[in-house]
């Protein structure tokens, strides 16, 4: 298994994401009856979202301290990452929500924030050096 030590700037990255998602997992979880009302997304589906993002934001705060986590972990979040960014674009443009002005505005935010988290991750995967 190849492994990478973990630079600070990756560490810091997976640990922004891990707290960004948690965060955000907790918030939908929780909330999801009035923020459906704000958003105009279906509270069903930003409960399973953030339920979705608990055990995500788990994992990504054990790699974050990892001396040197597994690449293929680092690269499954980075996947995932982008995949939830994707997905977030295309939730909209195909019609699925209804959203208000404010719920376009936190999808689209999230999904920015969620690729920036991606390329951040890459980049600091690609400068780690890689162990045995």
């Amino acid at each position: 298994m190849t492994t990478s030590k973990t630079s600070p700037f990756l560490r810091r990255v997976l640990l922004a994401d891990a707290a960004t998602s948690g965060a955000s997992g907790l918030l939908m979880t929780l909330a999801a009856g009035p923020l459906a009302d704000w958003l105009g997304v279906p509270a069903a589906l930003l409960r399973y979202a953030g339920l979705s993002l608990l055990p995500f934001a788990a994992l990504v705060a054990y790699l974050a301290t990892r001396e040197a986590p597994p690449r293929g972990a680092v690269w499954a979040v980075i996947v995932l990452n982008a995949l939830w960014a994707a997905d977030s674009i295309l939730l909209l443009a195909g019609g699925w929500v209804g959203p208000t002005a404010l719920g376009y505005a936190f999808i689209i935010a999230q999904a920015l924030v969620v690729a920036a988290f991606a390329e951040a991750q890459y980049v600091g995967l690609r400068r780690a050096p890689a162990a045995a």
